[in-house]
């Protein structure tokens, strides 16, 4: 069977999601997903480009890095593609000052933006950091400008921890859209500029290069308008019915994210 994976030809790269591939996080950090740190480790040993393109937005890169390093995955924080970045560089160019509903822990991120006079919203994934104090301080400002602008860190309707499925940034963006009649723009999966320049840091076209997730629209169908393979592993919050997705046709599924390393390999 492995040797018809057309799919797994002719590969320089691959991205990476994190959580829901590599692990499922929980509140004391997260459990390894089997195979999949000795997955990576084969990836870099081949010598395969690697980028991990996640739309965490609960830790700043360096702490992320620190976690996934504990869990036994070798990784630098130069091969994480992650929105708070990308979203610094934004408010820079354009000259937008935030107020930030985020995760306390994510706010390092964005030391060294002016955040004096908001004229913008930056919504990240807050857990529980969205209350409705914070969710209505958030739409008061959005409503009192003239030209409302919201920025989402990712737009994912909900992710997969140790203990159950969690509500993501994207159920909150759609709340505060709908409440202000504001269009959010999106930062991190599935933007193609976030996927861009996640390739750009990887080295490699994109169709040299294969996306490996468990979402998917933001994963699997972000990838793929991009120009990319997409695989979709049947771990994390993979369910039965993305099967039956009635846009999003992934290259192929795997059963985790070792399978789909054992076979690209094999076509190298």
């Amino acid at each position: 069977a492995m040797a018809g994976c057309g799919w797994a030809r002719a590969v320089r790269g691959l991205l990476l999601d994190v959580s829901g591939v590599l692990y499922d996080g929980s509140a004391d950090g997260g459990v390894p997903i089997a195979g999949s740190a000795e997955a990576l480790r084969r990836i870099k040993a081949s010598g395969l480009k690697l980028q991990l393109c996640t739309n965490e937005t609960q830790a700043t890169r360096e702490n992320f890095v620190r976690k996934l390093r504990a869990l036994g995955f070798e990784v630098s924080v130069a091969e994480v593609t992650a929105p708070a970045p990308a979203a610094c560089g934004l408010l820079r160019e354009r000259g937008l000052r935030p107020h930030l509903l985020v995760h306390h822990d994510l706010v390092p991120e964005f030391a060294e933006i002016d955040k004096t006079n908001p004229n913008c919203v930056v919504l990240g994934d807050a857990a529980e950091n969205f209350t409705y104090a914070n969710l209505n301080e958030a739409f008061r400002l959005l409503i009192g400008m003239e030209k409302p602008v919201l920025i989402s860190l990712g737009k994912g309707r909900y992710y997969k921890e140790t203990d159950g499925l969690k509500l993501d940034v994207g159920a909150y963006m759609k709340a505060l859209e709908y409440a202000c009649d504001v269009q959010a723009e999106v930062v991190g999966k599935p933007s193609k500029r976030f996927f861009e320049s996640a390739l750009a840091e990887l080295g490699v076209p994109p169709e040299q290069a294969i996306m490996i997730g468990d979402d998917i629209e933001n994963d699997v169908g972000g990838a793929q308008q991009c120009g990319m393979r997409a695989l979709q592993v049947r771990t994390g919050k993979y369910r039965p019915s993305d099967e039956q997705h009635p846009k999003v046709k992934p290259d192929a599924y795997v059963n985790n994210l070792a399978e789909a390393v054992d076979i690209i390999l094999q076509q190298l």
